[in-house]
């Protein structure tokens, strides 16, 4: 009988034993670790690996070093130019020391969560309109840093931001249309004035170069009858310079003063 209760007793020993290893085992894998808490203070961050945890006394919060995709809700946003926009974004950030991720705050992910659309909103709101539409990558990166210097105090590494939308009310559309067709016909107009000023310039070089040789106005004025009678007009007026009509007109008018008396 006491044979009976002392195998008992020692198995429940042994099965008291292997319970309290296997509570005090902790297994971590590679982008995890364990902040471990002793009797209620931070003693130390631990792992990969195994890790042992003694139960009762010690606590271990496992923590995912991977990076995390977060993608922030679409905010209202006013630009400085008083436009009101609605912008969606996406935030990757990191764990980079567990041990103040879980000290400093309660709840890190939503914390970077509410953060990033304060941020998005603040920092979106110093700039026009214009730059949200042409200067993305800019406002990426003005908003990664911002973000990154309020995480850095949580152990938290903000790695990019991504502004993924920018959505404008159907009034606005309208009116950066309008613009846009303006300044298509203001350098329309720009390049036809230009166009028309070299035009000029080389009509007046040309004009320099005939006015030097008169026989050159006439070869021109030869090329052009030839284009003119390519083109098989029926019909074919054509004026006459009267560099050559003024001799003959000359000569009559000698001829008929002398035949007068």
């Amino acid at each position: 009988m006491t044979w009976e209760i002392g195998s008992i007793g020692a198995f429940m020993l042994i099965v008291g034993a292997a319970l309290f290893f296997a509570s005090a085992i902790r297994i971590f894998r590679e982008y995890e670790r364990g902040v471990v808490f002793t009797l209620g203070r931070f003693t130390g961050v631990k792992g990969p690996g195994l890790v042992i945890v003694v139960p009762a006394i010690q606590q271990a919060v496992r923590v995912d070093l991977r990076t995390v995709v977060l993608e922030v809700p679409t905010q209202d946003v006013i630009s400085r130019d008083n436009v009101s926009v609605k912008v969606s974004a996406v935030v990757y950030f990191r764990v980079v020391d567990a041990g103040r991720a879980i000290v400093q705050v309660v709840d890190y992910f939503n914390a970077t969560s509410q953060l990033a659309q304060t941020m998005l909103r603040s920092v979106l709101g110093k700039h026009l309109l214009d730059d949200m539409l042409a200067e993305l990558e800019r406002l990426n990166l003005d908003i990664q840093q911002a973000l990154d210097a309020q995480t850095d105090a949580w152990g938290i590494k903000v790695a990019n931001v991504e502004i993924k939308q920018v959505d404008l009310t159907e009034s606005m559309i309208r009116a950066i249309a309008r613009q846009a067709e303006a300044e298509r016909e203001r350098r329309a107009k720009v390049i036809h004035a230009e166009g028309e000023l070299q035009a000029s310039e080389k009509l007046f070089q040309a004009a320099r170069v005939l006015a030097q040789e008169p026989q050159a106005i006439l070869l021109r004025y030869l090329e052009t009858l030839t284009v003119i009678g390519a083109d098989k007009n029926t019909t074919v007026v054509f004026p006459l310079p009267m560099d050559l009509v003024a001799p003959l007109l000359a000569k009559n008018a000698t001829g008929s003063g002398a035949a007068a008396p």
